[in-house]
């Protein structure tokens, strides 16, 4: 029970790309499009960073930090943009990965609300062959345009519920965000790629 605590933690500190027109290399757009889909590539590639080498490692954070200066969303969480299901599609959080656990089955997502100041985490796990779904709410209290402190409230394992302690807590910056693209770091040194979902 005390491993499947700390998984759920882990997941809550833990979402395509659009079509353009007429764009001409080596302009801005042109640059950006090929930087996501190249981030995208190399997280399919690795299971979400599961099996990722050094190599692919390295590679995927000097894309990361070329799309964070290629923001195009100055104020991420002063836009809808940044609300709604967002899938995460790579990440260097191994308990988030569920490395040397148990694995997650399908989507690992995350639900933003920055009107209600609310947000959500939830994945399936697969524990020796039964599926148990696993989920966290957060509450959100934005410090500025772009970073927000998170104060878990309630982990769920299957049917079983249980308030956060008050020291559950992390915060979240995000670094890039357009349509279908957000790229944050969190409090304990990890990055997050994530894209919309829904966008099809």
């Amino acid at each position: 029970m005390k491993t499947a605590v700390v998984n759920i933690l882990s997941l809550s500190l833990c979402l395509a790309a659009p079509a353009y027109s007429f764009v001409f290399p080596g302009s801005q757009v042109a640059t950006r499009q090929k930087l996501k889909t190249d981030i995208l590539q190399i997280s399919l590639d690795t299971d979400r960073g599961l099996k990722a080498s050094p190599e692919q490692k390295a590679e995927l954070q000097k894309i990361f930090k070329k799309l964070e200066r290629l923001n195009p969303t100055k104020s991420p969480l002063k836009s809808n943009k940044v609300n709604g299901d967002w899938s995460l599609e790579y990440t260097t959080s191994d308990l988030i990965l569920g490395k040397g656990g148990f694995p997650r089955v399908g989507p690992i997502v995350q639900k933003i609300d920055t009107i209600a100041l609310e947000a959500e985490n939830s994945e399936l796990v697969s524990y020796f062959g039964l599926k148990v779904p696993r989920k966290v709410t957060a509450s959100l209290e934005p410090q500025n345009n772009k970073l927000v402190n998170v104060q878990f409230k309630r982990f769920s394992l299957g049917p079983l519920g249980f308030d956060a302690p008050e020291s559950f807590k992390g915060f979240l910056d995000v670094t890039y965000l357009d349509d279908d693209l957000r790229l944050t770091r969190g409090d304990k040194g990890n990055i997050f790629v994530l894209t919309k979902m829904g966008k099809n």
